[in-house]
């Protein structure tokens, strides 16, 4: 029981030393997050989407 104690104050100690981000800094983040997912995700598709046109012609 003293080792499961000890685990949780250790946990707290660690917790304060966390830098949180703010509110802007969350926000860009985010948006940026966001921004290269869907970025990907296009490429992915239009890649997919020419592969099997590829694969229709070649049969």
């Amino acid at each position: 029981m003293k080792r499961l104690a000890r685990f949780f104050v250790n946990v707290k100690k660690e917790m304060k030393k966390v830098r949180w981000l703010s509110k802007k800094e969350l926000s860009k983040y985010s948006i940026a997050t966001i921004f290269f997912v869907v970025v990907f995700m296009g490429f992915f598709a239009l890649s997919d989407a020419l592969l099997s046109v590829l694969r229709m012609v070649i049969k």
